[in-house]
């Protein structure tokens, strides 16, 4: 599929600096500029997605761990006492 765009010449300017000091096309640069942007925006709402079904299920449920027990089994990561997730309660 191709697609055009229009952007102004400062950008243009800027765009092609960056691809001279990458030693790059500016097709390449722009290329990566907008898949990062799309990853990033998609791992965004994907976060958004999963925090709202979180808050759903703790309202039907009441089930969750505090702060100091999320907090505790963190801080227990890559340590010789790991633990397990703790449980939710109520």
């Amino acid at each position: 599929m191709a697609t055009s765009l229009k952007i102004d010449d400062g950008l243009k300017s800027r765009v092609q600096q960056l691809a001279n000091t990458r030693r790059r096309s500016a097709h390449w640069i722009m290329l990566e500029a907008i898949q990062q942007y799309v990853d990033r925006e998609e791992a965004r709402e994907s976060f958004k997605n999963e925090a709202l079904a979180s808050w759903e299920s703790y309202q039907e449920t009441g089930r969750h761990l505090t702060g100091p027990e999320a907090r505790d089994w963190l801080n227990n990561w890559g340590t010789g006492d790991e633990t397990t997730v703790p449980e939710c309660h109520k």
